[in-house]
């Protein structure tokens, strides 16, 4: 997204561009999948006087427009990634911490069984599956 862009969503709910709200969305796109506290890091590398609670009011603000969105991949806190970015279902693994992402289509037999039958749509791009990836599986 432009600057211009982002100045123009943020103008329409009457806020400007800040600094520090476009060095979080740009950490955000280079990170890909990352967690407020690792936004803070990298932002921080450019902007030193950010804090932690700036970095979490504009992820929301950017989620609010619709620009990023988040996932729980562990009982942590939530990991964000940019919107436009291809939809995935993420498998977490509980031993190592790994998360890799797979096609949506993996669980779209599921998520259309649970709309047929209990009219709820699944929002699959917050879908997280927890278990153990092939190689804590081999090694135990």
């Amino acid at each position: 997204m432009s600057d211009t862009s982002l100045a123009e969503l943020l103008r329409e709910r009457g806020l400007r561009l800040t600094p520090q709200r476009q060095l979080i969305l740009e950490a955000v796109h280079d990170l890909g999948h990352s967690t407020p506290e690792q936004v803070h890091h990298q932002v921080r590398e450019r902007a030193a006087g950010v804090n932690i609670t700036t970095v979490y009011r504009t992820l929301e603000l950017l989620e609010e427009l619709g620009l990023v969105t988040h996932t729980h991949l562990s009982h942590g806190s939530p990991t964000y990634h940019r919107v436009g970015e291809h939809e995935h279902v993420h498998l977490v693994c509980r031993s190592c911490g790994t998360s890799t992402g797979v096609d949506p289509a993996v669980v779209q037999p599921v998520a259309d069984r649970l709309l047929d039958t209990r009219g709820f749509q699944v929002d699959i791009g917050h879908v997280s599956f927890f278990g153990l990836c092939a190689e804590c599986r081999e090694q135990s």
